[in-house]
């Protein structure tokens, strides 16, 4: 059931309507964007809404079962409020998303909320983007609490880890870029696999102040886990803090650090579940 103004549902019930859809973005980094399918750029609340990117969205229905209800929005790129790279660099995962109509030629009819969400999967494709909006019964599809695991639950670092990165965090620069994936720094002459899992920070060139997973390391090469939303440079310059796999000989072994392993190493296995009694 939607709610409306009393001037909302009598416009509705009238033989001609001026609705317009907009979507309200909220970043998690405190961004607000405004989108309206109307011809025309939208100011309702205080918040704009811009007619010059355009969307479309697929059809919005909801389900009384809590399961997931999700829909999917398309929008034009646009380098002032849809950039390409803001959407590689992770910027609008898990952003909030509200959809709701308004009368365009009356808006202080109010609005009718039409879904909330957040958006989940985003996919880039030319000039245009596709994101997936999820409903907010997502929410109760997610692990809220902890469950027992051979591997460790903390970050490397952080404050139940207790390691202290600052004397194991390095600085370097570029010598040779291969693509947006991978990059070599000949100074860092560490053996093979010592930085996998590390955290890239970019200090300088096209990505600083993104960070960014190490897959792998050898022979001063790294190969990024995921691609950096700008191009990589000779001369650009970053600070790298190390990885963890979480088992607890790396936590024992590399970082003298068991007594703070937040896991579970000698749990037994599923496979005990399914074993039974056996005469031989």
């Amino acid at each position: 059931m939607k709610s409306a103004s009393t001037a909302m549902a009598g416009h509705i019930a009238g033989e001609t309507t001026t609705l317009a859809t907009c979507w309200k973005v909220s970043r998690r980094d405190g961004v607000v964007l405004g989108f309206t399918d109307h011809d025309q750029d939208i100011t309702f609340s205080g918040q704009l809404y811009q007619a010059s990117t355009g969307y479309t969205r697929s059809a919005i229905h909801t389900i009384s079962d809590l399961s997931v209800d999700n829909l999917d929005i398309e929008s034009a790129l646009n380098s002032d409020t849809l950039a390409a790279d803001d959407l590689r660099a992770g910027l609008w995962d898990g952003s909030e998303i509200e959809i709701f109509f308004v009368n365009w030629q009356d808006l202080t009819q109010g609005q009718i909320i039409l879904k909330r969400g957040t958006i989940g999967h985003v996919e880039l494709r030319d000039t245009v983007f596709k994101a997936e909006l999820r409903g907010m019964t997502q929410a109760l599809q997610q692990q809220i609490v902890e469950l027992f695991t051979p591997d460790c639950r903390a970050d490397l670092g952080d404050a139940r880890c207790k390691v202290d990165l600052t004397a194991l965090t390095v600085t370097g620069t570029v010598t040779a870029a291969t693509n947006r994936y991978g990059f070599t720094d000949s100074a860092r002459t560490e053996i093979a696999d010592y930085w996998d899992g590390g955290l890239v920070t970019w200090t300088g060139g096209a990505n600083v102040g993104r960070k960014i997973e190490v897959g792998t390391f050898t022979g001063g090469a790294f190969t990024l886990y995921l691609p950096v939303p700008g191009i990589i440079a000779v001369g650009d310059t970053y600070s790298l803090q190390p990885g963890c796999d979480k088992s607890f000989a790396t936590c024992k072994n590399r970082y003298a650090n068991g007594d703070n392993f937040r896991g579970e190493p000698y749990i037994p296995g599923t496979n005990i579940v399914y074993n039974y009694p056996d005469s031989k």
